[in-house]
């Protein structure tokens, strides 16, 4: 190890630090190991108190049963109708809001309440006595539910609504509409029931929030259909008065898609269309009786004429016959004359039959003439008629418009008002996927979850324990403690060894605590620039911090390299160093102090360490007085030509005077600390006495320290065992 530290002129390093290689602190979690291994008793019967009481109660607990019933929930759109949406609809980004909204629907207390009614539990003593509930506070439940006031029957009614909701548990499904409704009690059944209950009153309430949500739109609707339909009628009323003054008379009418009525055909209208069509047939009469009578396009009447188309062909015979008797005889002949005299008879009477047939087609164009002119004077009337129709039907199409209008939204309304009706009653978007069956087994309590719990439990206080105990002891635990809590150097530790074991151990140089002191003599090299200091001492805050003990081995140590050990018990009010060396205390410290020069004679030679030892030497009546003189002083500094090293025994430092008029004779002051024993602010106290008498502190040594409690953990333990297990084999 490199010194670095300074010195202060006179050979001691004022700033010396043999560990300043160890500036971090041990690790947290090193820490709360350290803590739970020093109280691992404690948290052990924590622990097995903890598990114990869950086993206890889960014993004593009422088994319930878990009945489970699964409802499917669709997301719908409130808007049933295209006229005027009920509640608006923004997208299906808001199914969450949705679905929790039905969730918290489900956990409502109105919805515990109306399984309360459907179930009638207020009067049902059953139901309270199974959950263990006097819901009278009388300690008595009466089957007699006449006897209840008003007052009592509400209590009983809000504690039974109480009691499902404390017992109902709604799970979602993950990633479905699925909706798991439990419901637990001590009776199997009753879960059931419950659960069953649970689902059809939630329907229930379903459609009745629907039919209610719907009310406010139909008694608003029903107002406006009666003011719709007064608004119609007025304008019905309107539009006949108006036709029957201006006599207009509607035959037929068409209502496009859009419900506009149009294309209307009145009387006159179709009057002057039939006339108008009476009028060009009789033009093409008159036009073809006047052709006929003119004679250019013939008699038509001759063709028709059946006397006249008799006698054509009776002439067409008679001329026949002529011509074949013409064959063979003279017109002179009798036969022929006779023939032809019928010819001239025929002629005659044909003559005067077209003449009659011409005069009657004379009377028909006439006739048709006259028809013509009356059809004609008729049509023009009625063109003015329609004219003057015309001009009124404006103010009859701003009426008829009116009317289709009312009409069309009184029908909109209508049928508006009866599609609320059904979707208010008729809709529901739930569907019950399974109903709760009775459950075979209890559902809780689980004996190995509450154990778990209660291993939870006890491990959470244990912990509450470990840390309030290591709040409370503020005690140096390990040799770290003492760089960051007392601002002095660690020089080592020794492990938790009985003082006789520590005595009989020096003799072994394999046994852990040889190897615990060697390691502080290997500290002490390095404090001075000189090596070991020639002289120091060793104190501590109170007595049985192991100081003499230490003092000892440390002697015997440093001896064990061929250096010159002088130990002196320093402790004149409670000497021990005698009885450690098995010796007497017959002369010693005190006797020099005293004035007694023969050091010979005080000083023991040859000890069974090999070391030089002077003992404290009979008790004085008051040994402040005796170390208040230049006589320690003087002793140190003679021996110190003598020997390599003089070691002190002091006296504990708290109520005492002793340390700062020793301290001075010394080079420095090495403080011994037990590991848990005296409180930080002791120590502290303590050490700013030896300061505040200009002492210089070397450093410390923790004493007594079990293995779990070192910060440097595994290191020490298995440095200071290892070898005596060797040996232990060899």
């Amino acid at each position: 190890m490199n010194n670095t530290s300074s010195s202060d002129g006179q050979g001691i390093f004022t700033d010396t630090d043999p560990y300043s290689d160890m500036d971090h602190e041990t690790p947290i979690l090193v820490q709360y190991w350290q803590a739970a291994l020093r109280h691992r008793v404690a948290s052990a019967i924590i622990l097995a108190a903890c598990i114990a009481l869950g086993i206890i109660a889960t014993l004593l607990m009422t088994p319930y049963y878990t009945s489970t019933a699964t409802v499917e929930i669709n997301r719908e759109q409130d808007k049933v109708t295209n006229v005027e949406g009920v509640t608006s609809s923004d997208s299906a980004g808001q199914n969450l809001e949705f679905y929790q909204t039905q969730y918290s629907l489900l956990e409502s207390r109105s919805l515990a309440e109306r399984v309360v009614r459907a179930q009638n539990l207020t009067a049902n003593d059953n139901f309270f006595e199974t959950f263990n509930v006097d819901p009278d506070n009388s300690g008595l439940l009466t089957d007699d539910s006449k006897t209840q006031s008003a007052t009592q029957r509400n209590l009983r009614f809000k504690l039974a609504a109480d009691i499902l909701q404390a017992h109902i548990s709604i799970s979602p499904i993950r990633g479905s509409s699925l909706v798991a409704i439990d419901f637990q009690s001590p009776r199997a059944a009753l879960s059931a029931q419950i659960a069953n209950t649970w689902v059809e009153q939630f329907i229930a309430s379903n459609l009745d929030r629907r039919f209610s949500s719907t009310a406010d739109a139909r008694k608003f609707l029903e107002g406006q259909l009666a003011d719709l339909k007064q608004k119609l009628e007025d304008s019905e009323r309107n539009l006949s008065a108006y036709a029957d003054n201006k006599q207009i008379i509607t035959l037929s009418s068409e209502q496009t898609a859009d419900g506009k009525t149009v294309s209307q055909k009145t009387l006159a209208s179709a009057n002057l269309e039939a006339l108008n069509s009476a009028l060009a047939i009789a033009i093409a009469d008159r036009i073809a009786a006047e052709s006929e009578a003119s004679g250019r396009a013939g008699n038509k009447n001759a063709l028709t004429n059946i006397a006249l188309n008799n006698l054509r062909e009776e002439r067409a015979k008679i001329q026949s016959e002529y011509a074949k008797l013409m064959v063979q005889f003279e017109p002179e002949y009798p036969a022929a004359m006779a023939i032809a005299t019928q010819i001239n008879a025929l002629d005659k009477s044909i003559a005067a039959e077209e003449a009659r047939s011409r005069t009657g087609t004379s009377a028909r164009y006439q006739e048709a003439l006259d028809r013509e002119q009356q059809l004609r004077a008729q049509v023009n009337g009625l063109k003015s008629q329609f004219s003057g129709e015309r001009r009124d039907s404006i103010q009859y199409n701003i009426f008829q418009r009116e009317v289709d209008t009312n009409r069309q939204l009184y029908d909109g309304l209508l049928q508006r008002y009866k599609e609320i009706g059904v979707a208010g009653v008729g809709t529901n978007n739930i569907s019950v996927v399974d109903r709760a069956q009775p459950p075979e087994r209890p559902s809780s309590p689980k004996l190995l979850l509450n154990i778990a719990l209660a291993i939870l439990a006890g491990l959470g206080l244990a912990a509450a324990y470990v840390f309030i105990m290591e709040q409370i002891d503020q005690t140096v635990k390990d040799p770290s403690d003492l760089k960051f809590k007392l601002g002095i150097a660690p020089l080592g530790s020794i492990p938790d060894l009985g003082k006789e074991d520590i005595l009989r151990s020096l003799d072994d140089k394999k046994s852990v605590a040889w190897e615990a002191y060697l390691s502080i003599r290997t500290s002490l090299a390095f404090l001075t620039d000189h090596g070991v200091p020639r002289s120091f001492l060793l104190t501590s805050t109170r007595p049985n911090e192991g100081k003499s003990t230490s003092a000892l081995a440390l002697a015997a140590v440093l001896a064990s390299t061929k250096k010159r050990i002088l130990l002196i018990d320093g402790d004149m009010r409670n000497p021990s160093l005698h009885k450690m060396l098995n010796g007497k205390n017959a002369n010693g410290l005190s006797n020099y102090l005293a004035g007694d020069d023969d050091l010979e004679n005080l000083i023991n030679r040859d000890s069974q360490y090999g070391f030089d030892a002077m003992t404290a030497g009979p008790i004085p009546p008051n040994a402040a007085e005796l170390l208040s003189s230049t006589r320690m002083c003087e002793l140190v500094t003679k021996l110190s030509e003598t020997y390599d090293t003089v070691i002190i025994d002091a006296p504990p430092v708290l109520g005492l005077a002793d340390i700062p008029l020793l301290a001075d004779s010394v080079e420095g002051v090495i403080y011994t600390i037990e590991a848990g024993g005296v409180k930080l602010r002791g120590v502290q106290a303590a050490i700013q006495r030896v300061r505040s008498s200009h002492a210089h502190i070397f450093g410390g040594i923790v004493t007594k320290v079990q293995a779990q409690n070192s910060g440097y953990g595994y290191g020490y333990a298995y440095e200071y065992s290892y070898g005596s297990k060797g040996s232990e084999i060899a």
